[in-house]
């Protein structure tokens, strides 16, 4: 192989890889074509089926897919406080999940806006933010069902919620690697909940397979996306995100996965209580550690996983096997997600 010859065949590989790219980016548009779903028309929120009842047993958190549902506190409770608490603790979740996808739709928009013409991002883009729009429409209905005043996300979150879609253009390898940091632990807990074929209310079902089928297209852009952007970077680039991916996805997870202040001080729930579940005990740090395989995956196999990033990852508690393929389950030891 000649010096000169060095180049093209480079140019060959990055021309395939880009067409690659388009295509996966084309398929993952067709299927948001020909497979979504409308919150008003696939869910009949009037039904008899899906009233919001008081004294449902449905609503009791349940002890095989939710940590707080597991706990000898809530355990121990009155059935009408355990259907109490479960109710608020699912429309806060979803409240938290519409509020992180008003923030990822603001990015993505930002992101479009900056796209050139002929872009299949552009359009693909263009795809999720409709589906999120309407992950949003059902999320707040369920909320409005459930009547619970749930505030969602904490108060630091709120106030630093109008900055992160300016990432998208400024830096968007950390805007996506945000996107995952959100969607893979409401992921991984949704679909907890649907293997375990626990008995909860149509409501809750309906919403969680709507949103883990289309989330599921959601993931493997901004997977698809990182794969092709993060080698393009500068080694210090590629070096900073790497430091900076374990930090995002553990404060996300975070904000995704602790109630707020107002659940605890409403119920009167004991701090010991929380300290369990988040993330004070084996079985609470292997849950968190598992809901990152798939991204410790990504950071791997772009080559962010260096030994600098890896005492990260440590250090905030999220270190562990990658996964071997997208949501292989964790046979390791019986844990429930939060």
């Amino acid at each position: 192989m000649t010096l000169s010859s060095a180049p093209r065949t480079r140019s060959a590989d990055t021309d395939a890889e880009a067409e690659q790219y388009n295509e996966t980016l084309r398929l993952l548009s067709e299927g948001s074509v020909d497979k979504h779903f409308d919150p008003y028309v696939d869910i009949d929120w009037d039904s008899r089926e899906f009233e919001v009842t008081k004294g449902d047993r449905r609503w009791i958190l349940p002890a095989t897919t939710d940590a707080l549902g597991s706990h000898a506190w809530y355990q121990a409770l009155p059935e009408d406080r355990q259907i109490a608490i479960g109710m608020w603790r699912q429309a806060n979740i979803a409240k938290v999940g519409l509020q992180f996808e008003n923030i990822l739709i603001r990015g993505m928009m930002q992101y479009v806006f900056s796209l050139p013409n002929g872009s299949p991002e552009a359009r693909y883009c263009t795809h999720e933010s409709i589906e999120e729009c309407n992950h949003t429409l059902m999320f707040q209905e369920m909320v409005n069902r459930i009547d619970a005043d749930v505030p969602g996300m904490n108060r630091p979150m709120k106030l630093i919620s109008p900055i992160i879609p300016l990432f998208s253009t400024l830096l968007p390898e950390l805007f996506f690697v945000g996107v995952l940091a959100g969607e893979e632990p409401i992921d991984h807990i949704q679909k907890s909940f649907l293997r375990s074929g626990a008995d909860i209310h149509p409501i809750m079902q309906s919403v969680m397979v709507i949103h883990v089928a289309e989330e599921a297209r959601h993931i493997s852009f901004a997977n698809q996306l990182l794969r092709r952007r993060v080698p393009q970077m500068s080694r210090v680039g590629r070096f900073l995100l790497s430091l900076a991916f374990p930090i995002t996805m553990r404060i996300l997870c975070d904000v995704i996965a602790i109630p707020p202040k107002k659940f605890w001080k409403k119920f009167d729930i004991p701090k010991y209580v929380k300290d369990d579940l988040f993330w004070g005990t084996e079985q609470s740090q292997h849950r968190l550690q598992d809901y990152f395989g798939d991204v410790r995956m990504l950071a791997t196999d772009t080559g962010m996983m260096n030994r600098s990033a890896k005492l990260l990852w440590k250090a905030c508690g999220i270190d562990g096997r990658a996964s071997r393929y997208r949501s292989e389950p964790d046979r390791s030891s019986s844990h429930f997600a939060a």
